[in-house]
């Protein structure tokens, strides 16, 4: 079994505005995606059992979906949620906290049940990226 990818970066906003960031798709299509990819849409159903889309467009066109359930929601502090790219078979988990950081929030994101090395490093690559952009959109609006 795989350690977790464990990921984390200190936004500028409060716990509350960040979480909102990551769960509103009108906030979450304004910064998700590694560049150049971008976000083509995004539907959440923010319920436990409910279901959410991100689409990443591609610079070429092409469009690739990640889908999921939502396991456990503690707002604005937690988010555990299935994970499955495209027409995979197998579901990955990942855990998204928000930890309050004299008046900023340190996002910390795990995902776990990756199915190889070569998913780790494109889900840490792609990670760090949406973390860049989610920053970027608070240094903006801040």
């Amino acid at each position: 079994m795989r350690a977790p990818l464990v990921v984390r970066r200190t936004i500028r906003a409060s716990v509350e505005r960040v979480f909102a960031a990551w769960t509103e798709p009108a906030h979450l299509v304004r910064w998700w995606g590694p560049r150049p990819v971008v976000c083509a849409g995004a539907e959440i159903d923010l319920r436990v059992g409910g279901a959410y889309a991100i689409g990443n467009r591609f610079p070429d066109g092409s469009e690739l979906w990640i889908r999921g359930e939502f396991v456990r929601i503690d707002r604005p502090r937690e988010l555990v949620y299935t994970w499955r790219v495209g027409d995979a078979a197998a579901s990955e988990r990942v855990t998204v906290r928000f930890e309050a950081k004299d008046g900023a929030t340190e996002v910390v994101i795990v995902h776990e049940d990756i199915a190889s090395d070569r998913a780790r490093a494109e889900h840490e690559r792609g990670w760090l990226g949406c973390l860049d952009g989610l920053e970027q959109l608070y240094s903006i609006v801040s």
